[in-house]
């Protein structure tokens, strides 16, 4: 597997491509996301997040996935729309994408590999939570009941 995440791209919501190089040196919070989740007011916290540490050099990313109880049907205008109107979403949000199964995005199976569930590797729910230090290398798997200001503690440590 890859040393760190800047091996890795992903499509933006938008479908532009971005290299996970292009935010070395900041710490990285990567979310699989859904709009009707009853979890999906994490994105509340989210943006919060974002915007108390972005100019100390946090990024947000967002990846929708429809794998858990088909939460995330929409299209990727849809999704925007949704995110922007409901929560006022400023942090990227990725495409559509599968955090397991045979069609997992690498950056999830990267992930996963490097930072185990409590009973294997795979993600239970939407919301699963990972910080990654200015060195790309993953520090922190959340579950997806973890609230987001209880992340402040790890992301003030690694900024």
């Amino acid at each position: 597997m890859a040393m760190n995440l800047y091996q890795f791209n992903f499509n933006k919501i938008n479908g532009e491509e971005i290299s996970f190089k292009s935010l070395k040196g900041k710490v990285v919070l990567i979310v699989n996301t859904a709009s009707n989740c009853g979890l999906t007011y994490h994105y509340k916290g989210l943006e919060s997040l974002y915007q108390e540490y972005k100019d100390d050099g946090l990024e947000v990313i967002g990846f929708p996935c429809n794998q858990f109880g088909k939460q995330e049907p929409g299209t990727a205008k849809e999704i925007e729309n949704f995110c922007n109107d409901k929560y006022g979403i400023t942090f990227t949000l990725s495409e559509k994408i599968e955090v397991n199964g045979s069609n997992t995005h690498p950056v999830y199976k990267y992930l996963k590999s490097e930072l185990k569930g409590k009973l294997n590797d795979s993600i239970k729910w939407n919301f699963t939570k990972f910080l990654i230090d200015r060195n790309g290398v993953p520090f922190k798997r959340f579950s997806s009941t973890a609230e987001p200001e209880n992340i402040k503690p790890f992301i003030e440590e690694l900024i």
